[in-house]
């Protein structure tokens, strides 16, 4: 019996012994295992490696610069933050389109909730994704993504149209007898009477204090958004920050104040809900009466959110206009196309787009050289890229600036040559080309940057020559959309063809 019992206990222990083999194995092969993690650099403590990140002037030149060391993904800890770095199309596809459902987060910046009444989940771009996102963009596409021949790209066409002739009445006052104009503010108020008379029926005044106002934060939104600061990931360092966050907080109260008194109020007041709306604010509305999971912050913060896309057209501007300026073919090229196109009898329209495909080109160009970064996006589950373990809340960093300036992607990635995107008369964007991102997440307002942002440089180019006394003194900025709201001034030259007459 003594044996029996004692060839038992052995029998058990052979058996744990050989369950904890298996379980040692198992784990060996689970895609969490750290094995299985990407490479990446060592962290430091507290500071994990973003020491490594101030070598550079953006973060993205030193994704790039890691990513010959360590391959196309990698790992890095920037302060406590354990994020992954993809660098090509492929694994970028993965994560966006693959596995979208697997990264739908965002980062939980201090600043983002800031900017949005105290929760990022408000903002359209910056929110987690879900069912409320969804319904949110479900309202939107019919105006922000605007089909060729429908009546809201009619109204697109005729609302750009119509304010690029007061945009140049007031150029052409302000350039008269003057040799330089620090012209952002006037293009980024062009653009916001366009994004407010799409979408809100409403047009401001050039000279209205009020209107200048918001447009002037909402300039240095956008170029808070494509900053980066320590604090995003030394949340401990917020009391060295607390002067900055109160200046975010004060920008977005005195946005969301003059959507209230200027925009909304009107349109409550005037409002039919037993008709078609007549336009997105008053779908926006409707929706918010009709529909019981919207509430009020939903409806008025996806409108900031659109209406301060006006911003990235006046800054996408800046940069072609800069572009222009440093390689003169370039306007000289865009100007000969318009002159054919419209004949030098009419203003150029959003429906001559398809025969000047330089120009169009000119805009993807400005915009690949630009490497505009792709809001990183955060894993919500455990799951893995190519293979690699990526845990529930990595931050995951997509290096559009790497994808845009490739040798194995472009010819000459560093020169700036609009005609790449052109192939046999026609617009050809590589499959690689993302500058809106892809996927499910993709911008929304695509059609209306790309629209107006036409109408715009075209118009512009069609009736002046621009330049600078001195171009050494533009300065843009790598992996950055957006320059500062006081920036380069240029000269406006009118042309001998110049046409401003009512559309």
């Amino acid at each position: 019996m003594v044996l029996l019992v004692t060839l038992g206990l052995a029998a058990v222990v052979v058996a744990l012994l050989g369950l904890l083999v298996a379980l040692r194995r198992a784990r060996a092969r689970s895609p969490h295992d750290a094995k299985h993690r990407a490479p990446g650099p060592k962290p430091w403590p507290l500071l994990g490696s973003l020491h490594l990140m101030g070598r550079y002037e953006v973060p993205f030149e030193a994704f790039t610069a890691l990513a010959k060391v360590y391959g196309d993904i990698y790992s890095i800890t920037l302060g406590t933050t354990t994020c992954v770095v993809v660098n090509n199309f492929q694994l970028i596809k993965e994560v966006l389109i693959t596995k979208g459902s697997h990264f739908g987060g965002r980062p939980d910046f201090i600043r983002f909730h800031k900017l949005f009444g105290g929760d990022r989940n408000n903002s359209l771009a910056l929110c987690d994704w879900s069912d409320l996102q969804k319904t949110r963009r479900s309202i939107a596409r019919m105006y922000c993504s605007p089909r060729f021949a429908s009546v809201h790209y009619d109204n697109l066409d005729q609302v750009g149209c119509a304010e690029v002739v007061e945009f140049l009445s007031e150029l052409s006052s302000l350039t008269a007898g003057s040799r330089e104009l620090a012209v952002k503010p006037l293009i980024q108020a062009a653009c916001f009477n366009m994004f407010t008379q799409y979408m809100c029926s409403t047009r401001f005044s050039y000279d209205d204090p009020a209107s200048q106002s918001v447009i002037r934060t909402f300039d240095e939104i956008f170029w808070e958004i494509n900053q980066g600061y320590a604090v995003d990931f030394l949340p401990w360092l917020l009391p060295a920050y607390r002067a900055h966050m109160r200046q975010i907080s004060g920008w977005a109260h005195l946005v969301r104040q003059f959507i209230l008194r200027h925009i909304i109020d009107e349109h409550r007041r005037t409002m039919d809900a037993s008709t078609e709306p007549r336009d997105f604010t008053d779908a926006l509305l409707i929706h918010l009466q009709d529909d019981p999971h919207l509430n009020w912050e939903h409806i008025i913060f996806e409108l900031e959110d659109f209406l301060g896309g006006h911003s990235a057209i006046g800054n996408l501007i800046m940069l072609a206009l800069a572009a222009v300026v440093r390689h003169p073919e370039v306007g000289a090229r865009i100007q000969k196309e318009v002159d054919v196109a419209t004949g030098g009898s009419r203003n150029v329209s959003l429906f001559d787009k398809p025969a000047m495909p330089y120009t169009e080109a000119t805009i993807l160009e400005t915009l690949r050289t630009a490497s505009s970064p792709i809001v990183p996006h955060v894993a919500t589950q455990d799951t893995s890229i190519a293979g690699y373990a990526v845990d529930k809340g990595t931050m995951v960093f997509l290096n559009n600036y790497e994808l845009n300036s490739s040798e194995k992607c472009w010819e000459a990635p560093f020169e700036f040559r609009p005609e790449r995107f052109v192939v046999d008369g026609k617009v050809n964007k590589p499959e690689y080309f993302i500058p809106f991102s892809t996927g499910k997440r993709t911008c929304i307002g695509q059609r209306l940057v790309q629209g107006f942002a036409f109408i715009m440089l075209a118009s512009i180019l069609q009736n002046y020559d621009v330049s600078c006394s001195d171009p050494a003194s533009i300065r843009t900025y790598p992996a950055c959309v957006a320059v500062p709201a006081d920036t380069f001034s240029l000269s406006f030259t009118p042309r001998h063809c110049v046409i401003v007459q009512s559309v």
